[in-house]
């Protein structure tokens, strides 16, 4: 029993020397003065005050630069929808005529304007008229054509903008050795079978969409397009005679390709109204194909010789003729040094290797005409011509004579 008294005391002594040295209350406390430096050092409620003073300072400059974005609100504007499109050339009446502009007038800045073939106008504006009578005919009907632009653009643009269903026709061009194309939309396509056919006036062509034209729509297009080739071909004759010939008819615009998809071409828009009904025939011509009468296209007005008149080429070639030329007869010719020549003095007599009897050659400038013998007619010394001028030597005096003319 005492031993176990004396074990629980060794143990409440240990306790007591483990709770002085943990510190117990003294080390509350110490925790409790470092916790107050800490928050002394945190700035407690000054610190506080710095925050809100520098949320107020940043506010502030949010504000200032929110004025000066608006001051310069110009530069940061967003574009809207439509600037956006006018920008890049994007307008929503881009099927309509109207030039490009933006970036796409850039990016089609390579192509020819038509503008540069003058003639072309004159020759579709004939067609026009062609087309008219001869659709007349040809329909039994009041048929008014009209020439609603012409313009140039690419031909992998011009299949991919085609709006289907419609008819392609691809023509050969027999004397030119390339091809062309003809697109009819739907609406002509079904007034053409309308009117032939018999059908009622003031009724709008029935369209049918998801089937193929009929046979009887085809040959019916057909014809009307050989009746416009045949207008084409009058139209062009004034300028070059040239036959075009049906080649094959086509309804997908990837099997009616005759050309290159970057290759330029002209596309003219014609415009068929039968009272009520009528629709569109466009005709495409690849630059490749107008290549050969490209000289002619050039001209302002049929006829045009490029910077030559007639009038004033005889004029100039009639006094060319009658104009006065110094011609110089040459006794004889010696080479000599230039020693030779500087030790001439006044009164020195030079000999010639002539005779009485030797010939005389005639000169203009540079170019031997002719030759003679030197003899006296009268008081004067006189040289009579024994041959005339030669052959080579006429002709090029006469290719001089063209020269200044032109």
């Amino acid at each position: 029993m005492a031993d176990d008294e004396d074990l629980g005391e060794d143990q409440d002594e240990m306790a007591a020397a483990w709770e002085a040295e943990a510190g117990g209350e003294d080390d509350d406390e110490d925790q409790d003065a470092m916790a107050a430096a800490w928050e002394a050092e945190a700035g407690g409620e000054d610190d506080d005050e710095d925050q809100d003073a520098m949320a107020a300072a940043w506010e502030a400059d949010d504000e200032e630069a929110e004025g000066e974005l608006e001051a310069g609100g110009a530069s940061e504007r967003v574009l809207n929808q439509d600037e956006i499109d006018s920008l890049l050339g994007f307008e929503v009446d881009e099927d309509e005529d109207g030039e490009r502009t933006g970036i796409r007038a850039i990016i089609n800045s390579a192509l020819v304007s038509y503008e540069r073939l003058p003639m072309l106008e004159i020759v579709f504006d004939r067609l026009v008229r062609l087309m008219t009578t001869s659709l007349r005919n040809f329909t039994s009907d009041n048929v008014e054509v009209s020439l609603d632009s012409i313009s140039s653009i690419r031909f992998g643009d011009y299949l991919n903008s085609i709006p289907l269903p419609a008819i392609l026709s691809v023509f050969r061009a027999r004397e030119w050795d390339n091809y062309g194309l003809f697109t009819v939309d739907s609406n002509l396509i079904y007034s053409i079978v309308d009117v032939l056919l018999g059908g009622r006036r003031g009724t709008a062509a029935m369209r049918i969409e998801g089937r193929p034209y009929t046979t009887i729509e085809l040959n019916l297009v057909e014809r009307m397009i050989e009746v416009v080739l045949a207008d084409a071909k009058t139209a062009f004759e004034p300028l070059s005679p040239v036959v075009f010939e049906l080649d094959r008819m086509e309804t997908n615009p990837r099997f009616a390709a005759i050309a290159r998809p970057a290759n330029a071409a002209i596309l003219i828009k014609l415009r068929i109204d039968m009272e009520d009904r009528g629709g569109r025939i466009e005709m495409l011509l690849p630059y490749a194909t107008l290549e050969p009468i490209r000289e002619l296209l050039l001209q302002m007005f049929m006829g045009e010789k490029f910077g030559r008149d007639s009038i004033w080429e005889g004029h100039l070639a009639t006094e060319l003729w009658s104009t006065n030329v110094q011609i110089d007869a040459v006794l004889d010719e010696q080479q000599m040094t230039l020693g030779e020549v500087m030790k001439f003095e006044v009164g020195q007599t030079l000999m010639l290797n002539a005779n009485p009897n030797s010939s005389v050659e005639i000169r203009c400038g540079d170019i031997p005409l002719m030759k003679g013998r030197m003899g006296r007619s009268g008081g004067n010394v006189a040289i009579r011509l024994s041959g005339g001028i030669p052959v080579p030597v006429h002709k090029e005096i006469s290719d001089l004579a063209e020269e200044s003319a032109a």
